[in-house]
C-alpha cells in the first residue's frame, strides 16, 4: 500500500492507493484526478476536475523509516531546488 499525498487548492490530503510497482508520474496525475473526482481524498471531492489537473504539478516520492511508499502530488514552487 502506498500513501499518496494530493496538496491541491490550498487542501492537501492522504489518500492510501494499490499500486502495481513503479507507476509514472504521469499515472500518479492520472490517478490523483481519479481518486479526487471520486470523492477517495478526504475533504477534496470534485466532481468535475479537469483531466489536466495536476498536469504542471511535481511527483516527490520516498520511503518511510518503516519501508512504507510515500507518493507526493504538489504545485511547483518559485523557490528551493
Amino acid at each position: 500500500m502506498t500513501t499518496l499525498n494530493i496538496t491541491f487548492d490550498g487542501m492537501s490530503a492522504d489518500v492510501p492507493v494499490e499500486l502495481d510497482g513503479h507507476v509514472s508520474d504521469i499515472d500518479v496525475r492520472r490517478i490523483a484526478v481519479e481518486v479526487v473526482r471520486s470523492g477517495g481524498v478526504p475533504g477534496m471531492h470534485l466532481a468535475h476536475l479537469r483531466d489536466d489537473a495536476f498536469q504542471n504539478y511535481v511527483v516527490d516520492r520516498f520511503r518511510g523509516p518503516h519501508g512504507a511508499d510515500r507518493i507526493y502530488l504538489r504545485p511547483k514552487v518559485p523557490f528551493g531546488a
